[in-house]
């Protein structure tokens, strides 16, 4: 009995032991001990409690004096900034590629910030489409729809006017004020077209695609057709972005002679121009940068500005392939709408997309998004310098997020596009970003070799596609809440977490028009 009882100690003891010896494995392996980098030198300030506290009471008092006093003036101008795919990480390794994790993306010094959820009504994961629908119309929809609402399936070949959701940019219409859409993206892509267009399918954006998908263009009418033609649309005051060949027929060609892709005869750029001069109106088109440069915006009534026959170049690209001399900047367009907007007595809707940050996330290419993000904060401070935070508010959101993370344990101010300080497992490096899904798995793993040894490669390259767990050709987009950031009247209702379909209802009652009007509310 003796033995027995000093055996079961001796085992006991001995799983205990090992137990703590494990549990200081795992310690080790969650917390490590990295070397410190030779690069980094700590800012002699951080060293000391009172620089923490000082900042620490800065921000404080900043919080305290903007709830002492609210910003309810009634908004004369609404714009609204959409970085599309710029999930909460994107904005934070945008921070580290400006420099350090302590700097602020200009648009995170608002004063008020919220978290939006951007599911589909039949997905989690949404598209650009479902949730142009949701931030500006008030509605959610099904996945890859636009301007209608839920009863509308994606790709239905006929479809009920009842079920189209009108946008912010309409009720601003109606009430005396003037709309604008500038986008990176095709001015007749998903998140632009949300504030014109009502389809059932967001392909739609020239009539050859209607037909592929074997419906009727007699029957339904594509989104290019609906910006020229239809009352929304054709009251834009500001059009600018890409896509020139979704206007054009496949027999004509544009300025740089590329041919259109329209199976319907019609250029569209002519009939918009036509639409003006029958209006009495001074409509200007351009399709350069020389052209918007040269525009007298104080005698234009309308504006065209279709600076690409499909998307617009990557913010990084135009300096590295020399178009920032071609093709306008998203802040370039940004200060033109707003200059040509700001003529209307009663005020303005401006929606300006970055539509570009998405497409690099889609492709891995991480450099790129960052840049997309860099140049569109810096189009978001353009524009809140030229107006008033007495009467202008300013909205900046994203559409959803994407699979991109920060991780590994770089130091403070390592390269965010670089390799992580630490080895994994297999002793082979691995970058600080990388993806859940991609083409960039291709970067990641060999069939004949396993995983990729990168400790040789450029990962600061523009087009390096970061590091992906699964193969697929095209990244997927996140599932995960998106911030949403405000400045200006009403500026204190964007906290907290809120639907996506929330934003233009906020919007609206700041500016006391549509259906979330003050007036209306009280019916």
């Amino acid at each position: 009995m003796g033995k027995s009882c000093l055996i079961l100690c001796f085992i006991a003891l001995l799983f205990i032991q090992v137990r703590s010896e494990l549990t200081d494995d795992q310690e080790n392996a969650q917390h490590p001990r990295l070397q410190s980098s030779r690069d980094f030198e700590a800012l002699d300030e951080e060293l000391e409690t009172r620089f923490w506290h000082d900042k620490a009471q800065s921000i404080l008092a900043d919080k305290l004096a903007s709830h002492n006093k609210l910003n309810e003036n009634r908004a004369k101008n609404v714009i609204l900034f959409l970085g599309d795919g710029m999930s909460i990480h994107t904005i934070a390794a945008t921070r580290a590629f400006m420099g350090d994790s302590n700097k602020q993306v200009f648009f995170e010094k608002f004063p008020y910030l919220g978290l939006s959820k951007t599911y589909a009504v039949n997905e989690r994961t949404p598209d650009s489409a479902n949730t142009a629908t949701a931030y500006l119309t008030g509605v959610k929809a099904n996945y890859g729809t636009l301007g209608v609402n839920a009863q509308v399936q994606r790709g239905d070949c006929v479809t009920n006017s009842s079920t189209h959701v009108q946008s912010i940019g309409q009720w601003a219409q109606e009430a005396g004020k003037w709309a604008g859409i500038v986008s990176t993206a095709r001015v007749t892509h998903a998140s632009p077209a949300g504030v014109y267009a009502h389809v059932a399918e967001r392909e739609w954006e020239h009539d050859g695609e209607i037909v592929n998908s074997n419906c009727s263009p007699d029957v339904n009418t594509d989104v290019a057709r609906q910006l020229v033609e239809w009352p929304v649309g054709q009251e834009l005051r500001v059009i600018m972005g890409g896509g020139r060949s979704y206007f054009l027929d496949q027999s004509m060609h544009d300025e740089t002679g590329v041919s259109g892709l329209r199976t319907d005869g019609r250029n569209l750029i002519h009939d918009w121009q036509k639409i003006k001069k029958e209006q009495g109106s001074e409509g200007k088109y351009v399709w350069s940068l020389k052209g918007l440069k040269e525009t007298d915006l104080s005698k234009t009534d309308y504006l065209l500005g279709l600076f690409d026959t499909s998307h617009m170049p990557y913010h990084g690209d135009r300096r590295r392939t020399h178009y920032e001399d071609a093709e306008p900047s998203l802040s370039d367009m940004t200060e033109a709408a707003i200059n040509l907007l700001s003529k209307n007595e009663q005020g303005y809707f401006l929606f300006v997309e970055s539509g570009r940050i998405d497409m690099a996330h889609h492709a891995t290419k991480a450099r790129k998004a960052l840049e997309d993000t860099q140049e569109f904060a810096a189009a978001v401070e353009m524009a809140r310098k030229m107006t008033n935070e007495e009467d202008t508010l300013i909205v900046v959101t994203s559409d959803h997020s994407h699979t991109m993370s920060i991780n590994g344990y770089p130091y403070r101010r390592q390269n965010i596009l670089s390799l992580a300080p630490n080895m994994a497992d297999d002793e082979l490096p691995f970058t600080i970003l990388s993806y859940a899904n991609g083409p960039g798995f291709e970067e990641t793993y060999s069939s004949e070799s396993g995983r990729i040894d990168l400790s040789h490669m450029d990962t600061t390259n523009a087009e390096f596609a970061f590091q992906a767990t699964v193969p697929l050709s095209s990244e997927t987009h996140g599932a995960e809440d998106v911030g949403v950031f405000a400045s200006g009247p009403y500026e204190h209702l964007f906290t907290g977490n809120f639907e996506q379909s929330s934003i233009p209802a906020m919007m609206a009652y700041a500016a006391n028009i549509g259906p979330f009007a003050k007036d209306k509310l009280n019916e």
